[in-house]
């Protein structure tokens, strides 16, 4: 019962992220800035702690990070990370119990496909 309750919670944060991840068109009707940006990047991969231990999860999440520093553009960005780092935070707690665990490379796996389709808009590849 676990298991499904971990595929479960899984599922739901993978469409919490592509729910999140919707993107608008804003038009702006202002003149160009001359000014420059002071806004601090995003650091393209995480820190070893971040890591989940799982494979799959971790390569996914790699690619994600990546995909959202060098191709997102940076008025969408906060949304993207903010996003992954819920789900990245949701997957360390279930890869911490063994319980759980056994059923995260298989929810990490669909979820890298529905970003696949998802980010597919800003030639992301997964």
């Amino acid at each position: 019962m676990n298991k499904k309750i971990a595929l479960a919670m899984c599922l739901v944060f993978a469409f919490l992220l592509m729910a999140c991840a919707r993107t608008e068109t804003t038009t702006n009707n202002a003149a160009p800035s001359t000014a420059t940006s002071t806004a601090t990047p995003v650091a393209a991969a995480p820190a070893a702690g971040d890591k989940i231990g799982v494979p799959e999860c971790d390569d996914y999440l790699a690619a994600y990070d990546a995909c959202i520093t060098g191709k997102v553009p940076e008025a969408a960005r906060a949304q993207y990370t903010a996003a992954i780092e819920q789900t990245r935070a949701s997957w360390k707690k279930l890869a911490e119990n063994p319980q759980t665990r056994s059923s995260l490379a298989a929810a990490c796996k669909q979820s890298a496909e529905q970003a696949r389709t998802q980010m597919k808009s800003f030639n992301c590849t997964f």
